[in-house]
């Protein structure tokens, strides 16, 4: 298959051209920068086909994906900046990527006969109570606006196309760029005491794994609303905090162990950073996965543990 990845320059997007890479299809990777100069850990990526393209330019979309032809669009690229969203002079640029842009790119796999597959997040839901949400609710609630904006790029994916593939994904991490995990190992370095929020429940996932799933779904046709995150249960992110140290300390980095380093659970409220409203429930029901015949993805534990003997800290 000829496969065209969006956003290959982000923590998904890299590993998903990988993935296409060994196994032996023709991926041509785009992001907005004229030159893909490479991945933080300088992998297979930077060695395969590569255009630059402006998802927010609609003629340019047509031409250049016209052009290519692809079987399939996989599309990572969005703005992800979920604080920096709420800002004003921000927020035309975040509806103009993920919404405008999506909506671009849907127009043209539509066009071409191409499928497509949508990167979406649980932040299309209110996340109160605490029953996962199932790939199929439709009782969407956004809090903020990169919520919103998700949303209306589903939108304009389920209206456009017959084609296509919703995958929504949560706590993401990944080698090729910033994460919770790096924070924390950083953070953890600088300071001898944190507070991390215990009111939000969600589970990780970790780009590797998630890049695997989305070219297995890629070569089929069972179109749909997916979730798609880690197995190993539901944790806070005070929980994946203490996981994260937990296994730094066991990889040989004891100046992350109790002795040195305190961690805190705090409500969100306390904590009180953050601009955008975040979900407090962000469990995803990923049994739809298994019921159409996709391999679910590792637990988060074995993930995390993989993960940090990738990266350097």
């Amino acid at each position: 298959m000829k496969i065209l990845v969006t956003g290959v320059a982000g923590q998904l997007g890299h590993d998903v051209m990988n993935e296409l890479a060994k196994r032996g299809h023709e991926a041509i990777g785009s992001d907005i920068a004229p030159v893909y100069s490479g991945a933080d850990d300088h992998t297979a990526v930077t060695k395969l086909p590569y255009i630059s393209m402006d998802i927010t330019d609609a003629s340019a979309v047509e031409k250049l994906i016209t052009e290519i032809h692809p079987d399939a669009v996989i599309h990572c690229a969005a703005w992800t900046a979920v604080d920096a969203a709420e800002d004003e002079e921000n927020q035309q640029k975040v509806y103009a990527i993920n919404v405008k842009g999506t909506e671009n790119i849907a127009k043209v796999c539509k066009s071409i006969d191409a499928k497509m597959l949508y990167i979406s997040t649980d932040y299309v839901f209110d996340g109160q109570g605490e029953i996962p949400w199932q790939p199929d609710c439709k009782d969407y609630a956004p809090l903020c606006v990169y919520g919103k904006t998700k949303l209306e790029g589903e939108l304009a994916v389920s209206s456009t196309l017959d084609k296509y593939f919703i995958v929504r994904i949560a706590w993401v991490f990944g080698t090729n760029g910033n994460n919770f995990i790096k924070t924390m190992l950083n953070v953890g370095k600088k300071f001898d005491a944190l507070r991390v929020v215990k009111d939000q429940i969600g589970t990780p996932t970790y780009t590797y794994d998630l890049s695997r799933l989305l070219v297995d779904m890629a070569e089929t046709e069972k179109y749909g609303y997916y979730h798609a995150t880690n197995e190993g249960g539901y944790i806070s992110w005070y929980d994946f905090a203490e996981a994260i140290f937990a296994e730094a300390v066991a990889l040989g980095h004891p100046e992350y162990s109790k002795d040195r380093l305190t961690v805190t659970p705090v409500t969100t409220e306390e904590y009180g950073i953050s601009k955008a409203a975040r979900p407090f429930n962000s469990r995803l029901d990923k049994s739809k996965l298994v019921e159409s015949g996709f391999e679910p993805l590792p637990t988060w534990q074995d993930a995390l543990r993989r993960y940090l003997k990738e990266i350097e800290f």
